[in-house]
């Protein structure tokens, strides 16, 4: 094993996003979303949700659009 941690608590996603994707979520944000099934793809430990690196990557990467040069070229989503 490398020493990276496997995956992550529910808590510590908010800083892998911004300190990985440089994209802001809080952590309410994330506790609603798990709810609706919108949110990235998680694993049970007992009662914690654990998320792994990269599923949180392929969560982040469906939430960028395509790059654009203008507002107008920003697709409604």
């Amino acid at each position: 094993m490398t020493g990276a941690k496997p995956r992550l608590r529910r808590s510590e996603v908010p800083a892998y996003m911004l300190e990985t994707h440089g994209i802001p979520i809080a952590l309410a944000t994330l506790n609603k979303i798990a709810t609706t099934g919108s949110g990235p793809e998680m694993q049970y430990a007992g009662r914690i949700p654990l998320y792994t690196p990269e599923a949180l990557d392929a969560w982040a990467e469906s939430r960028l659009s395509k790059p654009v040069r203008s507002t107008a070229g920003k697709v409604a989503a």
